[in-house]
Order: C-alpha cells, then sequence, then structure tokens
C-alpha cells in the first residue's frame, strides 16, 4: 500500500524543505520529494501546506487526563497512548513510580500486555522511575516505598517487558554495581532523585551511567566549589539530558543558559507528564499520594513539591521554539532523533526513505493536525 503524504513542509534533523511530498509504502518512508512530479499512490493527503515532522517520542512520561501507568490496568495505559497521540506522540515509553516490588511486577505484566495488542503508540519497552533512589530527594515519588538497589529486582522486570532505562540515585550503595548488571542486559541507566556529588556521577558513567533524569530537579545544584548533578551534565560528554520544556520545571532563562552550554545533539525533550495533564485544574493520584493542578501546575497537596508535569509534548516544541529561537531543523533533534540514537531505536526519528512513516502534522500554532503510526492515521 503506498500512501502519498502531498503539500507538507517537511522539517527532520539538517532538513527543512517548504514544499514536499513524502512517500510511504506498507509503514515505510521510501521518499522524499520536492517539486510537483509526484508518483502515483493508493492513497493520498493533502497536508495543506502544515509542518510535517518525526512523530515525537517521549521516554518519560507517567500518565495523562486522569490516568497513571501504576494504575496497573490496561485501560489506563490505552486511555494515556490516545491522548499522547493526540500530542503527536508515535513512541511512548510508560514510565512507573516508586511502587511495592510486586505492583511493579504487576504493572510490567500490563505494560507488556498493552504493547503485544498495539494499535497505538509503539511501546519498545518501558522506563522504570525509582524504587531506588535517595530518599533526601524523593520529590513526588513515595518514600515509603523507597529501597536499596537490588539487580535480582531490575532483571526480574526486565524479563517480563523491556526496561529501556531504569532511573535511580548512582550514590546508593550498590547502585553502581547495578549499573553495570542494567547495561550488562540493554538497559540504559540514568541519574535521578540524587543527592550524588559530581565525582559520584563520573564513576558511574564509568560504570555505564548515560542520562541525566528530567534535568535540574531532584538532583544536586550547581555550586562553584561542588559542581554537583547539574555541573557533571554540563561538562560529561557521556550523558544524555532529559528536559521538561514547561518553563515551570526548568525556568526560560534556564532552558537558554542549556542549550547555549550543552551540544544540542545530548538534549532530549520529555513531558514528565502525570495523570494530572489534559484535565485542566483539580485533584489526582500520583503513586499514592495527592497532587492538586492550579495553572497548570501539579503539586504535592501535602508539601507543595512539584509532582511531574501538565506538559503535553507539542506544547514543549511551541515553548523550545519561542525561548531558545533556534530552527526547527535542530530543535526536531531534541523532540525524537536524540531519544531514537540514545535508546537504539532504530528507524525512528528521522523523515528519510529507511525510517518508519512515524509523522505529526502540526499548525502553525504547534496544535496537532495529524499522527501517523507506520503511515497510518491515528
Amino acid at each position: 500500500m503506498r500512501k502519498l503524504v502531498t503539500n507538507a513542509r517537511v522539517v527532520s534533523p539538517g532538513l527543512d524543505i517548504p514544499h514536499a511530498a513524502v512517500l510511504i509504502e506498507d509503514g515505510w518512508i521510501t521518499a522524499v520529494i520536492e517539486g510537483n512530479n509526484l508518483p502515483n499512490a493508493e492513497e493520498k493527503f493533502d497536508a495543506e501546506g502544515k509542518l510535517l515532522m518525526p512523530g515525537f517520542i517521549d521516554i518519560h512520561s507517567h500518565g495523562a487526563d486522569g490516568c497513571d501507568v501504576c494504575d496497573d490496568t490496561l485501560e489506563s495505559l490505552q486511555h494515556i497512548a490516545r491522548r499522547k497521540l493526540q500530542e503527536g506522540v508515535t513512541t511512548w515509553l510508560p514510565t512507573t513510580l516508586t511502587q511495592p516490588k510486586e505492583k511493579l511486577k504487576s504493572i510490567a505484566g500490563k505494560i507488556a500486555q498493552f504493547c503485544f495488542q498495539g494499535g497505538l503508540t509503539r511501546c519498545p519497552g518501558m522506563h522504570v522511575e525509582g524504587p531506588f533512589i535517595n530518599k533526601e530527594r524523593a520529590g513526588a515519588q513515595n518514600p515509603q516505598f523507597v529501597r536499596a538497589p537490588d539487580f535480582a529486582e531490575i532483571e526480574d522486570l526486565h524479563a517480563i517487558m523491556p526496561a529501556l532505562i531504569l532511573s535511580l540515585a548512582p550514590e546508593m550503595p550498590g547502585a553502581v554495581e547495578l549499573i553495570r548488571g542494567a547495561r550488562a542486559l540493554g538497559i540504559t541507566c540514568s541519574a535521578a532523585h540524587t543527592s550524588a556529588t559530581a565525582a559520584q556521577i563520573f564513576t558511574a558513567c564509568d560504570a555505564g551511567l548515560s542520562h541525566l533524569t528530567h534535568y535540574g530537579n531532584a538532583m544536586t545544584p550547581l555550586h562553584h566549589r561542588e559542581i554537583g548533578v547539574i555541573g557533571a551534565g554540563m561538562v560529561d560528554e557521556r550523558l544524555m539530558i532529559e528536559l521538561i520544556a514547561d518553563g515551570i520545571h526548568l525556568s526560560p532563562d534556564m532552558l537558554r543558559l542549556i542549550f547555549t552550554t550543552i551540544p544540542i545533539d545530548r538534549l532530549m525533550m520529555i513531558t514528565d507528564s502525570v495523570a494530572a495533564s489534559w484535565i485542566g485544574e483539580g485533584e489526582v493520584d500520583l503513586g499514592g499520594l495527592a497532587v492538586v493542578v492550579k495553572d497548570h501546575v501539579a503539586r504535592l497537596k501535602e508539601g507543595g513539591a512539584l509532582a511531574g508535569s501538565t506538559l503535553k509534548a507539542n506544547e514543549g516544541l511551541k515553548n523550545l521554539v519561542e525561548i531558545t529561537r533556534l530552527p526547527l531543523s535542530d530543535l526536531v533533534k531534541v523532540t525524537s532523533w536524540n531519544q531514537a540514537r540514545s535508546l537504539g531505536l532504530q528507524s525512528l526519528g528521522k523523515i528519510l526513505p529507511g525510517f518508519l512513516g512515524d509523522l505529526v502534522l502540526l499548525n502553525e500554532d504547534f496544535s496537532v493536525a495529524k499522527t501517523f503510526v507506520g503511515g497510518e492515521e491515528r
């Protein structure tokens, strides 16, 4: 089956074509065409001059619209995925929270069932955030369930559903050994909810640590005598950086600083969205903790700590365009290509022949007009 998307502004890493068409055959991109000499296709879709980009890859997202991955139901996962598609996300890593061991195993089983059924977003694996974190930096993670690093536990979870990312505090006893073991399983390890020094981050990188989770949040700050996790992220080229581009978790000035000091090839936009996204204002649950949403900000009802975000992926891109003023052909790396490259998600993140037809069509205001997975409208 040949599908031709015509009359599009095609933006891919290093590429911005004002008037182009994309040919998709059996789910794969086979040609990007400039001009009016278009091939025949059984199905045509007129993009009406809108912006066509690789579908967003959200590697850190807990929920949306009242549903959470840790609800431990197939129905919640399906509902979150439908909302993610409406944000332009075509590949999603369902992200867990710090929960009891048996519940995490049950959640992993539900994610495996969701991924096996397919039909919505791509789901190549899950992101396990916690439970091996530092209680002092728990933030909106439930400290009741924080525990010591345990390779056997992550090995069991990985056997149920591939864990593409494990977020943990690398300074905790046994964490470096866990990182080595997890890397041997093909799991990407990321520093999160951590009080690590820069030296401890560098040691963890030697063992295989390669990401920093929701950069700037729940981690040691930059100081002129101890640069902490934030400083380590600036100077160690082995680290990929997750960014919540809502202007709240990282202020606009901090986002400008990051894009000025860290090469764009190391930056990855995430939503870190929770059940509070899409609901406007109200109250939801996050891993057993009450969260209140007001003015698009989610905070714990008790203590007031930021509790994930209400950010939608397409709104994150809009924010980055307005804050950084960088060309879309650069920023598109941050929404999809860098994630795909860092996790070995082959054939994702570019609009070029040989890549999957996972695309998002955006209006001028960055609202989502259409989302395609394997060339099929979703």
